[in-house]
């Protein structure tokens, strides 16, 4: 390549957050760095898009790089459609997001701001990745994924991707780096939270609830990014927006709703 590829960075826990600096840094060493990110921490919001009020996205100047930053007040989502949209110059060769504070591993990512980034990405044709370390210590040690985050990036830049509405869910345990044993390719594991809600009344009497709750692997196989992760392994997961279960659209084909309206008239 000519010309240094633009890379574009946004994450979930906010423009200030550890684990998108260490990114930044990363990406420094790759290309020509835009940052458009949450203006405060919006974890857990899905593909959630601001709708009903407006958005600002103000630029600023975070630390010492050649990077070129914006805030925006809202989700992951809304920063990289403004980036797309309004802010950089063209589209860029990759989104990556984070690196989260917590691991996205298996149904996390159905909640994921972090993964849907880059899965709204992907929907313009944008190679994507989304990185998170499982650590939600906002001081948590990055420096042993910087290895894999670049050599990552690296290949989808100069390998790219076949498909072109497809995103890389990558998660890293936390080890040190002589501990990582190197990488997987997986599937998601099957998975669910336990959950519920502690009930609590302020001063004045009002109620007021906290989601709480237990994580659940249900998948013991070794191919799941949970078993990677467990294992010493950094996971990678291949994402695609296409959810139809194509196994269960053969068997509804074979309903006859011809007979079951004539049913419901009785």
């Amino acid at each position: 390549m000519n010309k240094k590829p633009i890379i574009l960075v946004t994450n979930d826990d906010g423009i200030i957050a550890p684990g998108i600096r260490a990114l930044v840094h990363y990406m420094n060493l790759l290309g020509d760095v835009y940052v458009v990110a949450p203006n405060k921490p919006q974890s857990g919001v899905g593909h959630a898009i601001t709708m009903n009020t407006v958005l600002f996205c103000d630029s600023v100047k975070i630390d010492n790089g050649h990077q070129k930053e914006w805030e925006c007040s809202g989700t992951p989502v809304d920063c990289v459609k403004l980036a797309i949209s309004e802010i950089l110059p063209r589209k860029p060769d990759i989104c990556v997001s984070g690196i989260n504070h917590g691991s996205n591993s298996s149904i996390n990512i159905m909640y994921s701001g972090t993964i849907s980034a880059v899965i709204e990405a992907s929907i313009e044709g944008i190679s994507s990745v989304g990185f998170s370390l499982s650590d939600f210590d906002w001081n948590a040690d990055f420096e042993p994924s910087k290895k894999y985050v670049c050599q990552i990036v690296k290949k989808i830049l100069y390998n790219p991707i076949p498909e072109k509405i497809i995103t890389l869910n990558v998660n890293i345990p936390k080890l040190g780096k002589k501990q990582i044993k190197g990488i997987k390719i997986c599937r998601q594991a099957e998975s669910k939270w336990i959950e519920s809600f502690d009930k609590r009344y302020n001063p004045s009497g009002k109620t007021y609830y906290w989601l709480v709750g237990d994580f659940l692997n249900l998948d013991k196989k070794e191919d799941t990014d949970e078993w990677a992760l467990k294992n010493g392994y950094v996971s990678i997961v291949p994402i695609q927006l296409d959810m139809t279960n194509y196994t269960i659209l053969n068997f509804l084909k074979s309903w006859n709703f011809v007979v079951l309206f004539v049913l419901c008239l009785f």
